[in-house]
């Protein structure tokens, strides 16, 4: 197996504290855009296991698959509460920077 070859690549990236504190704050966001689009599936999770979402079909028939899809989403759910904590420290971090 040979080694890749990598070109000589100088980037030249111009941008200033402003943007990127701008920059920064924008991650965070589109992290929590995903984490709520995580967070609706799992509220439509729930819906078509107990029948009340109109577009499915899927439905559980014993208790026992009830018990598993609330503790699959409780697992979900439980990594989604972590990954905000996160976002919050990263966003009280951001806010600390000094713009000047």
């Amino acid at each position: 197996m040979s080694f890749p070859n990598i070109p000589n690549v100088t980037p030249t990236i111009d941008i200033d504290r402003e943007d990127v504190i701008n920059l920064l704050l924008a991650s965070i966001a589109f992290e929590e855009l995903g984490l709520a689009h995580i967070i609706n599936s799992e509220a439509e999770k729930i819906q078509a296991v107990l029948g009340t979402l109109p577009s499915s079909s899927v439905r559980a028939t014993t208790i026992e698959d009830l018990l598993a899809i609330n503790q699959s989403v409780n697992t979900t759910l439980k990594t989604v509460v972590k990954k905000e904590m996160l976002l919050q420290f990263k966003l009280e971090d951001v806010l600390e920077i000094p713009t000047t």
